[in-house]
């Protein structure tokens, strides 16, 4: 992504009334707000995209454990990774660990 040549018109800027600064100051907080909802919307994809990606790994992983056991049941025996901040696990994780805990009593 290329990225836009920061160029404020010195000469307005410093002739400007102080109405005039203020109008400036809006007009760039305006595109500011956007792209930051617009990152927001991003990392938020791009967590749920990768909790998917580390669920479907663990499940490769402990893939053995799990055919071992006898039924659907003592499948929630196997816990979760908690190698995650809760503060970063998306969604889908925390709903999967909610049902894995759950199913064992500990909810």
């Amino acid at each position: 992504m290329a990225q836009k040549q920061f160029d404020p018109p010195w000469d307005y800027l410093r002739h400007a009334s102080p109405a005039s600064l203020q109008s400036f100051e809006l007009s760039r907080l305006n595109p500011a707000a956007n792209l930051r909802n617009e990152i927001t919307a991003l990392m938020d994809q791009w967590l749920e995209e990768t909790a998917q990606a580390m669920l479907a790994r663990w499940l490769l992983e402990n893939r053995d454990e799990r055919r071992r056991a006898d039924d659907v049941e003592t499948d929630s025996d196997i816990p979760l990774p908690d190698a995650l901040p809760p503060a970063g696990v998306p969604k889908l994780v925390r709903a999967v660990r909610g049902k894995s805990q759950a199913a064992n009593g500990r909810a």
